[in-house]
């Protein structure tokens, strides 16, 4: 490891913009070392995705431990002070809102993983020794802490500026248009296109409000699907919506402690099509009803079916965090689905036991049929081929 570069006290600071696409550019450069790791990490795996070269896969991690050092020293550590303070500031500049106080505890995490950081890279361990090896795995909590959120300090160093939605709408414009977009609605052309909340918590929704084969790009705040929401403006495209609309804030997270760049090893796992192919080549009632158990398993290496209905589970909870009236909706679509899955999974493990209580083999009649024909003898002529069918000559 090299130590890190500050910037002098005397120096001049990193402009805005300079700060976020610093960010941006060691956010895409760890996506790229995420990608190489995981590339590196199926080669000592087996076909269940379990690890069966632990030196390969240690060596592995211990490369990508590496280059996210690397990628902090050259992309954030001369910028990733200034960024904490354009970002605190523009939060403090910020209205009210429930997302604030996490952002504010997001900043200082990013702050107390740099100090770690920094004071790691200001004691640099001899290069290719163990002592670096271990430096760099101390780290990576750190570095991926930057990769999963340095997003939120970016946005708010970009937005330092202050963007405020400037209403081109009076009072009776509003009603007036809010009145033609619920009409719409109602007639169901008013086609939804884009979503994003602002920095006050409110969500922000672009829409086509159709009427009389004319379409206008409209602005509504709120909910589209509950009570209460309201059009505040209406624009000729897209990009003129943009420069006056309240700007895009990050968007949240379904929980609070996944990192997209540390998951959990893979467990064992069984495809469906490899499943119904141990079916296809059973012979015992046993074998093919330890398919079907094993479809339905369940725990650390659980079978497909209660894969399935953890992601409908799963799903039906993204829906519900979205709050809105039809992300409850979806929601309670999905839990009723994940239920008659689990019903599904029970009816299955009850026929797959009683398959396999049946003691049974296939039929000796179901005789398998060969794929390679038997070569012809030598000095033996060659079966005549059967005669053509004859077919009418065409005139013209």
């Amino acid at each position: 490891m090299t130590p890190a570069s500050t910037p002098t006290p005397d120096g001049p600071r990193p402009v805005t913009p300079e700060l976020a696409n610093a960010a941006r550019d060691f956010r895409l450069r760890m996506a790229v070392i995420d990608r190489e790791n995981e590339t590196a990490l199926d080669t000592p795996r087996d076909r269940y995705g379990r690890t069966v070269h632990a030196s390969a896969a240690a060596a592995a991690r211990a490369q990508r431990d590496k280059a996210a050092v690397e990628a902090y020293t050259t992309h954030l550590a001369p910028h990733a002070d200034a960024l904490l303070d354009a970002a605190r500031r523009a939060l403090d500049e910020l209205p009210p809102a429930r997302h604030l106080a996490g952002w504010r505890t997001v900043l200082d995490g990013l702050a107390a993983s740099a100090t770690e950081i920094r004071r790691a890279l200001d004691r640099p361990a001899a290069p290719g020794s163990a002592a670096e090896r271990a430096q760099c795995s101390a780290l990576w909590p750190h570095l991926i802490a930057w990769a999963d959120h340095s997003f939120i300090a970016s946005n708010l160093a970009d937005q330092s500026d202050g963007q405020h939605h400037k209403a081109p709408l009076t009072e009776e414009e509003q009603r007036m248009w809010t009145e033609l977009a619920q009409a719409a609605q109602r007639r169901g052309e008013l086609e939804l296109t884009e979503s994003w909340y602002a920095a006050d918590g409110q969500p922000i929704t672009l829409a086509h409000l159709v009427e009389d084969d004319d379409s206008t790009l409209v602005a509504l705040r709120g909910d589209p699907d509950a009570p209460g929401w309201q059009v505040i403006g209406h624009y000729a495209h897209e990009y003129e919506a943009g420069k006056v609309l309240p700007a895009p804030v990050p968007p949240g997270v379904l929980r609070a402690d996944v990192s997209g760049f540390n998951r959990p090893e893979p467990a064992p796992e069984i495809s469906l099509q490899e499943l119904t192919r141990d079916v296809v080549e059973a012979q015992h009632a046993g074998d093919a009803s330890n398919a079907l158990l094993s479809a339905t398993q369940r725990g650390y290496d659980a079978g497909p079916m209660v894969r399935l209905q953890e992601l409908l589970e799963t799903s039906s909870q993204f829906a519900s965090a979205l709050e809105t009236v039809q992300g409850r909706q979806v929601a309670a679509r999905l839990s009723a689905l994940g239920r008659q899955i689990e019903f599904l999974t029970r009816e299955v493990e009850e026929a797959a036991e009683d398959l396999g209580a049946t003691v049974a083999v296939l039929p000796p009649h179901r005789t398998p049929v060969l794929r390679v024909r038997p070569r012809p003898e030598v000095d033996t002529a060659p079966p005549t081929p059967p005669p053509r069918a004859s077919t009418p000559a065409r005139h013209r």
